[in-house]
């Protein structure tokens, strides 16, 4: 098992997962080179890519989808809403453009989606089974719903947001709407709200986190770990053994391959 976050944050995200051999992209939200140099970094071609997942239509997560899809022909899923809504879908090939269902196999993996709480046309997590192993990936929600707690719960991998310390946003320099916007419930989760979630999830012995989509406006990565640590241990988590943090980064590539952490830069 890989996984590997190629980007994450507003200015671009995508998650490389692969599992029995079956290799799938989460978010297209980097240029089609950048997506092609990162994966040859971990040894990977695009290529051989079995498919892309969309979670929803915001640019930051489909920047690079046209060209990759025309340039490449690899199958994409999205929401029937999500495509309708996405900026360049008439520039796409149609016989790429696939309906995400409520659960499919691709290879040997299952794949879930889950709804999620955030401004957009139809936006979805996703959750993927191979064997007995679980990954989910649970980005841009304003908060995390009982349905979006049970969909995350008992995985081996979850890439979870920890998108902004609330004290760096409430002072920060955003317009007062674009503030009300990102803590809303459809907007994106405070360090706190991963903290607290991760907490109260149910979990197997060790569960490796990544914390995503930090905002470099109002947010600092060794404050998003800190603050969702503290949460953690006070709780009674024991990091390291209970749970793995790992950060992400805009323009780094971070991930670990058969639960072996390897951060690349």
């Amino acid at each position: 098992m890989q996984i590997h976050v190629l980007a994450s944050g507003s200015t671009g995200n995508a998650v490389f997962i692969e599992m029995d051999n079956t290799k799938l992209l989460v978010d297209a939200g980097i240029s089609t080179r950048r997506i092609k140099q990162s994966l040859a970094a971990i040894g990977t071609n695009v290529e051989d890519l079995d498919a892309v997942f969309i979670t929803h239509e915001h640019r930051d997560h489909v920047n690079g989808l046209q060209t990759l899809l025309k340039k490449y022909r690899l199958p994409a899923y999205a929401r029937p809403d999500t495509w309708k809504s996405l900026y360049c879908r008439a520039a796409l090939p149609d016989e790429c453009c696939q309906a995400l269902p409520d659960s499919l196999d691709i290879g040997t993996v299952k794949v879930e989606p889950f709804p999620i709480s955030h401004d957009a046309a139809d936006p979805v997590g996703f959750r993927l089974y191979a064997g007995n192993t679980k990954v989910c990936v649970a980005t841009d929600l304003g908060f995390v719903t009982p349905t979006v707690k049970d969909a995350l719960a008992l995985s081996d991998v979850l890439v979870l947001e920890s998108n902004h310390d609330l004290d760096m946003l409430q002072n920060g320099s955003y317009p007062w709407p674009l503030k009300k916007r990102i803590m809303s419930n459809r907007g994106h989760l405070a360090n706190t709200d991963a903290g607290w979630a991760l907490a109260r999830l149910d979990r197997k012995a060790h569960t490796d986190v990544f914390l995503a989509h930090l905002s470099r406006e109002n947010n600092r990565p060794e404050l998003a770990e800190d603050t969702v640590a503290n949460i953690l241990t006070a709780q009674g988590c024991k990091l390291g053994q209970d749970i793995t943090l790992h950060l992400t980064y805009p323009e780094k590539i971070s991930g670990f391959t058969h639960n072996k952490q390897e951060a690349i830069v």
